[in-house]
């Protein structure tokens, strides 16, 4: 299994809104790619460690696939209307890591 993580990391500034982020984007995550291999979906509002420096993140989703073959048909298929939809929630560019999951 893979897990794919799409983290969002902070510029002096940045916008973001976690509650368009949490419910709207993320259901659109789902409505577009569950019937096209997405296993789970997990998604991170980061919190902050109380001091005055941004965090490496202020969010996440984690898109759990198979394998890489089905993340890559699943983006082929979705990925441009998943990416449009960012200007609805953020001005950050995200950053994207692709691990294999050890169970």
């Amino acid at each position: 299994m893979i897990r794919v993580t799409v983290s969002y990391p902070p510029h002096e500034h940045y916008r973001f809104d976690h509650v368009y982020y949490q419910s709207t984007h993320a259901g659109l995550i789902r409505e577009r790619l569950s019937n096209l291999g997405l296993i789970k979906l997990e998604i991170d509002q980061t919190l902050s460690d109380g001091t005055d420096t941004l965090p490496a993140s202020v969010a996440a989703a984690h898109m759990f696939f198979a394998d890489i073959a089905d993340f890559q048909a699943a983006m082929a298929a979705a990925g441009q209307e998943l990416g449009d939809d960012r200007e609805n929630y953020t001005d950050i560019l995200p950053v994207v890591v692709i691990s294999h999951v050890i169970q």
